[in-house]
């Protein structure tokens, strides 16, 4: 009874085995999430523009794989450009910004060494990008504003069905310049509907975004940070006492405001809270400029903002900081323990990090060897993956994951 008692079982465990490998075999094979940003030439001659104008769009999977340009249409003139710019929350749309500049006034701003953006010398528009069919869609040029329109987001809006609350969004955010005046706006997701939510005699407006349940934004207005309501009304300031406030960012769980505060190049990551009460000085850039430069060449501007950013779980930031010659990441929990991600060799800089959407890797980039690449870091061991090879005179700046839950059904065009 023994023997055939144990062949019974034997045979039953094959089985099982085997339906076990068949099953596995016939489930979808997950594809890595892409990742957006911006290519571009770093050491031609002539100045800022003469680079920028190389810059274009591009996505690559998350383990380096399929990198590819996008919306190249739009850069459809000598000196028009595209730059990798967002997702929408689905990740289906990725938000591009197309840039063109007249030749003789890139000419004038070198010179003179100030920005002269006026209608006829600048064009910037904010379109979204169909990732699996590549229909590419100018919003901004929709019913135009203005000659420049910058910033573009999906505003999020909550909404309570039945017991469960839903995220959807209706409309979107953007910053077109006014007048010589940066200003909030929202518009419809067609790009019609475009309204002012600035109040009478604002300043420049930058850094506008929405809090995670669509009921406030914030932005800076002349270098000060402010909180109103999503119609801009009850507008209110965040009074650090500094003359430098830059750059809001809100806590995914819309708890906390994250920005940096101090002088202008000498200022650090605070926090606050939603109602304008707690505010932290949260880490210290260690003389950190907090610009990273990306042209290899003389760049009258300065470079490009490089800002604290928030973990997934709202429990921690991610900035940069110097270290003897470099500029290493870190990692400062609310309560302010502090971990440094990277030691690398001298001279290494790391800009613009920003978590993964399931919040277990980092991606980054780092100048190593005079190239800017882009690298994503495992946080659990602090181990790192290549994502882009390119030659000197090239870089990859503004990186953007797309959002997880689209990554295993989209193509790369």
């Amino acid at each position: 009874m023994r023997k055939p008692f144990l062949a019974m079982m034997l045979l039953i465990l094959s089985i099982n085995l085997v339906l076990a490998g068949h099953s596995l075999a016939d489930e979808p094979t997950s594809e890595q999430p892409l990742i957006g940003y911006t290519e571009l030439q770093t050491n031609l001659p002539g100045g800022r523009h003469a680079n920028v104008r190389t810059m274009r769009a591009t996505v690559v999977r998350a383990d380096g794989s399929g990198r590819a340009r996008i919306a190249d249409e739009l850069a459809d003139e000598t000196d028009a450009w595209t730059q990798f710019a967002g997702w929408s929350p689905d990740g289906k749309q990725a938000i591009v910004s197309r840039g063109w500049q007249d030749a003789e006034n890139a000419n004038w701003e070198q010179e003179h060494k100030t920005f002269r953006m006026e209608p006829k010398k600048w064009l910037l528009d904010s379109c979204l990008v169909n990732i699996a069919t590549g229909k590419v869609s100018n919003l901004t040029a929709v019913d135009r504003v203005s000659h420049y329109n910058s910033g573009l987001f999906f505003m999020p809006e909550v909404k309570t069905l039945g017991s469960a609350a839903q995220a959807t969004t209706n409309r979107l955010g953007f910053t077109p310049l006014i007048n010589g005046v940066s200003k909030p706006f929202v518009m419809d997701l067609d790009g019609r509907n475009k309204q002012d939510l600035s109040s009478t005699n604002a300043g420049f407006t930058y850094g506008y975004s929405a809090s995670p349940d669509g009921n406030l934004i914030s932005y800076h207005e002349n270098y000060q940070v402010y909180i109103a309501k999503a119609d801009g009304s009850e507008k209110r300031h965040i009074n650090t006492g500094h003359p430098f406030d830059f750059g809001p960012r809100w806590s995914p769980d819309g708890k906390w405001l994250l920005f940096v505060s101090g002088e202008h190049y000498d200022c650090h990551p605070h926090i606050v809270r939603a109602d304008g009460m707690g505010l932290k000085k949260l880490a210290d850039r260690a003389g950190y400029r907090g610009v990273t430069e990306f042209l290899d060449v003389d760049d009258f501007h300065g470079g490009s903002s490089d800002v604290p950013v928030w973990s997934v779980d709202s429990q921690s930031v991610f900035y940069t900081a110097k270290v003897g010659n470099n500029v290493e990441l870190f990692q400062i929990t609310l309560d302010g323990v502090n971990i440094q991600l990277t030691k690398t060799p001298d001279g290494t800089t790391h800009y613009h990090p920003t978590p993964s959407g399931d919040g277990r890797q980092l991606l980054y980039g780092s100048k190593r060897n005079g190239v800017r690449q882009l690298f994503v870091m495992t946080l659990a061991d602090l181990g790192e993956t290549q994502l882009t090879h390119l030659k000197i005179g090239f870089g990859a700046m503004w990186p953007h994951w797309q959002p997880a839950e689209s990554a295993q059904s989209l193509p790369i065009p």
